[in-house]
């Protein structure tokens, strides 16, 4: 059972008690349960407008809206990390059987990747209430497993079969030159634009999700509370 399942329930449990508690109690549970149920539910709809377009309000689905950004920070990194000249050179240099690129990838720096969606996130509309509760620093935490998920994404891409085609191909035609880099650039954008909004968006949606529940368990605690304060002021 999830964390916002289960804030949520927790909720509703407070708004049932307060019927079936004396007087006295009535009004503290309930203004706790109702505090706590809007809470957990203003959380719980900014996480899902962070990956969602939701009809009427500005600013929802900052994800998608984004993937172009997102997008070009991996070609950067990939271009940078694995693809510059002086790497591509020793790696060939080394290299006598069919090119693997893996090793590259495996120790590939996923950083700048990750920055570009905690500045996505950060930028947008909910970058307020995530910092409520840390703000960046909050986001660290899912650096590494961001990275290896990521990771394989890319993994994926440069040991395709059309990928290393066509990289055989130019290695054999060309010399290690700037024509040659540039016709990787241009293969890896061709690869990158296959990718739609809604890949991009699948691919942290799940993982932020998951860390993000815990938006929506504070949410619901702060909300608890201030309602049970509120009971007593009226």
């Amino acid at each position: 059972m999830s964390k916002t399942l289960i804030t949520d329930l927790i909720s509703l449990l407070f708004i049932g008690m307060a019927f079936l508690v004396p007087p006295a109690y009535h009004e503290i549970l309930l203004f706790a349960g109702l505090f706590a149920l809007s809470g957990a539910i203003t959380n719980q709809l900014a996480i899902h407008m962070l990956f969602e377009k939701v009809p009427l309000l500005y600013g929802s689905g900052v994800i998608e809206k984004n993937f172009t950004a997102f997008k070009a920070s991996i070609r950067e990194m990939m271009m940078k990390q694995f693809f510059s000249k002086e790497q591509l050179g020793d790696f060939f240099a080394k290299e006598e059987e069919k090119i693997d690129l893996t090793p590259l990838v495996e120790g590939a720096d996923f950083s700048p990747a990750f920055d570009a969606l905690t500045k996505t996130v950060m930028e947008s509309k909910f970058g307020g209430a995530i910092g409520m509760f840390g703000g960046e620093a909050a986001l660290e935490g899912l650096r590494d497993p961001f990275s290896r998920k990521l990771k394989r994404a890319v993994g994926t891409i440069v040991s395709s079969s059309a990928f290393k085609a066509q990289l055989d191909h130019h290695i054999q035609s060309s010399t290690l030159n700037e024509d040659m880099i540039a016709s990787v650039e241009a293969l890896i954008t061709k690869r990158l634009d296959e990718l739609t909004p809604k890949m991009v968006k699948e691919l942290v949606q799940d993982l932020i999700k998951e860390h993000l529940g815990w938006l929506v368990v504070w949410g619901g605690v702060f909300g608890g509370l201030i309602g049970v304060v509120s009971s007593f002021l009226i």
